[in-house]
């Protein structure tokens, strides 16, 4: 024997208490306590007003690429340059670093001093690991650089204050080859006016 309601569904009796809603209806209904009111009065429900966006919320053609650049224009354009002409900066003294004996002749010459580098060894192993210090600071400088400006923080700051720790380490470094070469130094103290 076969139910009359399971074949035609017209038969049915109509369902309380939403007994055939959707788990979405379901949860519209709860939000929307006056929808179920008035459907339990016979009255058909109001439609839903749009709602309204916050006025801190942003738009979506306003909204930011993920990994794009945020912050003040003014901060992202000194900071982009510090960074670039710490490239170049960094790029130049590594080239010169490399060849330190030249390097610290040059550096002599500036003082007026007539001077040659003899510690060859320490020259090279020093010039280098200068040469290394500059290359990495630059490259950390960069990163800390790129994370905060991705933030929107204000970041022109980072730059400088890379170059001044960047260039301590690399000096002492530079220092500590100079001062290995007793024969260079005794002839740029010897020429330090009295």
């Amino acid at each position: 024997m076969s139910d009359a309601s399971s074949e035609n569904p017209e038969a049915r009796p109509r369902p309380q208490y939403g007994e055939y809603a959707t788990p979405e209806e379901q949860r519209a209904r709860i939000q929307r306590p006056e929808v179920t009111e008035a459907l339990e009065a016979g009255v058909a429900p109001q439609p839903e007003p749009p709602a309204a966006a916050p006025a801190s919320a942003p738009t979506p053609a306003a909204a930011p690429r993920p990994g794009a650049l945020r912050g003040p224009l003014w901060d992202r354009i000194i900071t982009g340059g510090l960074l670039a002409y710490g490239l170049v900066s960094t790029v130049s003294t590594i080239v010169q670093l490399l060849d330190f004996p030249r390097y610290a002749e040059s550096a002599a010459a500036v003082l007026s001093v007539d001077a040659t580098y003899t510690n060859l060894q320490a020259g090279y192993v020093w010039g280098a690991a200068a040469a290394l210090v500059y290359g990495i600071g630059w490259l950390l400088t960069a990163l800390l650089t790129w994370r905060r400006l991705r933030r929107g923080r204000i970041a022109f700051w980072i730059p400088l204050a890379g170059f001044v720790a960047t260039a301590l380490i690399a000096g002492v470094c530079v220092t500590l080859a100079l001062v290995g070469d007793q024969q260079f130094m005794t002839a740029i103290i010897g020429s330090a006016p009295n």
